[in-house]
């Protein structure tokens, strides 16, 4: 089964810059997608961006578009999140999650598995 663990967050200055990382593992084949989701307080989960671990490819909301980049090792066991030009409203808790399949997207419920999350505070 796969598992992801989120580490990374913390406290930021608004402007400033954080890298969070997905440390994945138990991947049976190079078809999955990896993807961020965060939830602010009192919002719902929402999607940020993805990656398909077989060739790269990513997809990103509107919202991370400029602003964050995702990635992964070389070993595509590890993705990463670096996140630029922090607002506040970026404050929320992400959570790594990962499906097994080839489609690009962040639809929440076709996400098999979840990390715990990590918090993200960008300060004023």
């Amino acid at each position: 089964e796969v598992q992801l663990v989120e580490s990374g967050g913390g406290l930021v200055q608004v402007g400033g810059s954080l890298t969070l990382s997905c440390a994945g593992s138990g991947f049976t084949s190079d078809d999955y997608i990896i993807g961020w989701f965060r939830q602010a307080p009192g919002k719902e989960r929402e999607g940020v961006s993805c990656i398909r671990r077989s060739d790269g490819r990513t997809y990103y909301k509107d919202s991370a578009k400029g602003r964050f980049t995702i990635a992964t090792d070389s070993t595509k066991n590890t993705a990463y999140l670096q996140m630029n030009s922090l607002k506040p409203e970026d404050t929320a808790v992400y959570y790594c999650a990962a499906l097994a399949g080839t489609g690009l997207g962040l639809v929440e419920w076709a996400y098999e598995y979840w990390g715990q999350g990590t918090q993200v505070t960008v300060s004023s």
